[in-house]
């Protein structure tokens, strides 16, 4: 689906060199680290809930009770997800979201598609953000107002952190991406059990 995702691509592209690029390179540099990793924190919180449920479906009892504790932990002892005190405590965060139930459970990627605005994904992973949107805090929200600027905050906190990893690509980009994006879903699908392709 080249002859489609590229447009896409290069919409997304421009959108995030003349908009969410230099918004997060100037959140970086006016925002001190500790509030930095505050934040990142209190979204990573907010994202267990999505952590524990796709480990439910898949049946990982073990990781949906690491889930759990880091919740716990998090929640009250690390002030609503501000501080991360269950990393520490030997609590490491899981990253689990439907499309990659979806695939434990065997339903294949798919084609590679580029979302407007959203970015990477695969036919299997596109339709698979709906369930997840329902275990996220924002489609609870009923002031419009304070879930854009949750969602905006966590946008840019997100982008930030990815900017150290923009040394990396090389080549074409749009094929970089898609290589880069296509591995890492099968990476997570597989726990990290899967067999050098590429």
């Amino acid at each position: 689906w080249e002859s489609i995702n590229r447009p896409i691509f290069t919409f997304n592209d421009t959108l995030d060199t003349y908009a969410l690029k230099p918004l997060a390179q100037g959140y970086q540099k006016v925002t001190p680290n500790f509030v930095q990793d505050g934040v990142h924190n209190f979204f990573n919180n907010l994202g267990d809930v999505k952590n524990l449920a796709n480990n439910l479906l898949q049946a990982k009892f073990h990781n949906a009770g690491v889930d759990t504790s880091r919740l716990l932990f998090n929640s009250t002892f690390g002030l609503a997800g501000l501080i991360d005190v269950a990393t520490p405590m030997g609590l490491q965060r899981n990253d689990e979201d439907f499309g990659q139930t979806l695939g434990y459970w065997g339903v294949g990627s798919g084609p590679y598609v580029m979302l407007p605005f959203l970015g990477p994904s695969t036919l299997r992973d596109a339709p698979a953000k709906i369930p997840d949107i329902y275990v996220s805090p924002y489609h609870y929200m009923d002031d419009v107002r304070a879930r854009n600027v949750m969602f905006g905050i966590n946008t840019v906190d997100t982008r930030a952190n990815l900017l150290k990893s923009e040394k990396l690509i090389s080549g074409d980009k749009y094929i970089f991406i898609r290589n880069a994006y296509l591995q890492n879903r099968e990476f997570k699908v597989k726990d990290g059990e899967v067999e050098d392709d590429f």
